[in-house]
């Protein structure tokens, strides 16, 4: 897409899984982009929970670039849940998953350039939860609320939007029986159905789009299930 070519975007968490296919698709649409994450590579290397890596990621991309056009918080939060999830660690969890994607937008908010767009990798889980799971839900439901506040402070500069992913196996495996039945388009989903909708989102086509999440779960989350109905039991 002639749309970013020689665009400016930053992905978090973009060494691998989806942070990495959405880096990846920005690079063959002709974009620059810069990634974060602790792990080892070719890309600027740092924790994002912390605030002085985040000042100096932010001031070498406006000193090399001048700009950014797209921000893409991705990076993945700690999970663990009440029984073991400390105080620290949930606190972690809340600097990589709101405070990291907050500072970011702030640090690049008189750099954005004009049609820039911020997307927040929320969670299905922003809605829903398994068990044990406090750290990384309250998270991803935290920045999934900062998307629309985003919104309407950046209004006229920035548009915001966040993505709610389901269940994606960053792997691509592909699945069968009851693990594609559970879902209503009949499979799992994979890393290019997030970074497709980043791509939308952070292009004119979705010029009309702000403050929203939209949930890419292959429908999963409203499919009412009740035991004993359309063969769906509960063992207890």
């Amino acid at each position: 897409m002639d749309t970013f070519k020689d665009k400016i975007a930053v992905v978090t968490g973009g060494a691998q899984g989806i942070g990495r296919c959405i880096a990846e698709e920005f690079q063959k649409a002709g974009a620059h982009v810069c990634v974060i994450d602790k792990q080892e590579g070719q890309h600027y290397v740092g924790d994002i929970s912390v605030k002085q890596v985040l000042e100096r990621f932010a001031q070498e991309i406006i000193g090399k670039y001048g700009h950014v056009d797209y921000l893409v918080n991705n990076a993945l939060p700690l999970m663990k849940g009440i029984d073991e999830c400390s105080y620290e660690e949930f606190q972690y969890a809340m600097s990589v998953g709101v405070t990291a994607p907050f500072y970011l937008a702030k640090l690049f908010a008189p750099h954005f350039a004009e049609g820039a767009a911020i997307v927040n990798i929320s969670s299905s889980r922003d809605r829903m939860s398994q068990p044990q799971t406090e750290s990384y839900t309250a998270a991803k439901g935290g920045i999934a609320a900062l998307t629309h506040a985003l919104a309407v402070s950046l209004a006229g500069k920035v548009r915001v939007n966040s993505i709610s992913p389901g269940w994606i196996d960053t792997a691509y495996t592909v699945y069968d029986g009851p693990d594609t039945i559970q879902q209503p388009v009949g499979r799992v989903g994979n890393p290019m159905d997030i970074a497709n909708m980043v791509l939308y989102l952070c292009s004119d086509k979705a010029g009309f789009i702000t403050g929203e999440n939209i949930c890419v779960d292959g429908g999963m989350t409203h499919q009412m299930i009740y035991h004993g109905d359309n063969g769906w039991k509960l063992d207890i």
